[in-house]
């Protein structure tokens, strides 16, 4: 079915992009092999870039539009800009080298449609691809009545992946994100900052579709902007958020995901100071100081063997 006009639209699917026109090409052909055919998919180039914009400007299909970028915003920015020129009512997020599996949005539009909230959020769990197998994620879903800042920044178990919204999984009203957009002065967490926002407002609930409609391509070697260590800019994101979390999640994510970041660098100048920042800002549990000391004691490629054992049992 080829869409014409924008009444013909239910869902809009964003896909910001840059530098990387081979897996957009798979990211793309995802989205227009859904069951869902009321749909759009808008591609934003963020900036400057010649080989995606010559590969997609004369694609043959008009429920695809290419929209280009001058300037260079980032995750946040494109999201933004695409959700500003969407005609769905619902807006999906894909980045560019994940994929979607062919009923995702036929069954999140319809656990949307089933949910009592003005504002229904819809996720999902998901496939992980990983060098070192495949794996599902979440590997549970929030508990009634559980804080979602413990969901998803604070672990129960030793493994990776028990708490997990990711932004390929999102599916949420176009009004919403208009009146609250990603933050785009965030050089990383974008997505955690937007859900922990949008979580406090009346009529907001979060869903999901418990097995997966979304593969995760998580390859080691690849270069982003999330794989980066900056430490010291999620600090200070956590801090300013600090309003949004329990004290248990605030000296988790401290503690677990900076100090994760922090150990790989090897800045030894942050052990101190992360434990200080954990304690007197938050309430650390027994896990926490556990996986604290494990991430920066035991050898980074010994934890990951020892990782993927427990995760493929």
């Amino acid at each position: 079915m080829q869409l014409n006009n924008s009444s013909d639209v239910l869902v809009t699917a964003i896909i910001p992009t840059r530098n990387r026109p081979d897996l957009l090409l798979r990211a793309v052909s995802s989205v227009l092999a859904q069951t869902l055919v009321q749909l759009e998919v808008v591609i934003v180039i963020d900036g400057a870039d010649p080989e995606t914009s010559r590969k997609f400007e004369n694609i043959d299909d008009t429920r695809v539009r290419v929209l280009q970028l001058s300037v260079a915003k980032g995750g946040a920015g494109a999201r933004n800009y695409g959700v500003s020129q969407a005609q769905g009512d619902w807006i999906a997020f894909l980045d560019d080298d994940d994929e979607w599996l062919p009923t995702k949005l036929e069954e999140q539009v319809q656990l949307a449609r089933q949910c009592d909230a003005e504002w229904p959020i819809i996720s999902s769990a998901l496939i992980a691809r990983t060098p070192k197998g495949e794996f599902t994620y979440p590997r549970r879903f929030p508990s009634p009545n559980e804080p979602l800042s413990e969901y998803l920044l604070a672990r129960n178990s030793f493994t990776f992946g028990e708490g997990l919204i990711q932004t390929s999984t999102i599916l949420a009203k176009k009004k919403l994100l208009q009146n609250f957009p990603f933050k785009e002065d965030l050089p990383k967490h974008q997505d955690w900052d937007w859900l922990l926002q949008v979580h406090q407002l009346p009529n907001v609930k979060i869903s999901f579709v418990e097995h997966p409609l979304v593969v995760w391509y998580v390859w080691e070697m690849r270069s982003t902007i999330s794989s980066r260590s900056q430490w010291d800019k999620s600090l200070l994101w956590i801090q300013n958020s600090k309003h949004l979390v329990t004290p248990r999640a605030y000296a988790a994510f401290v503690m677990v995901e900076i100090g994760a970041q922090a150990a790989k660098s090897y800045e030894w100048k942050a052990f101190f100071y992360l434990i200080r920042e954990a304690v007197q800002g938050g309430k650390p549990s027994l896990l926490d100081w556990f996986l604290y000391f494990g991430i920066w004691l035991v050898p980074q490629d010994f934890r990951r063997s020892v990782k993927a054992l427990f995760q493929q049992n």
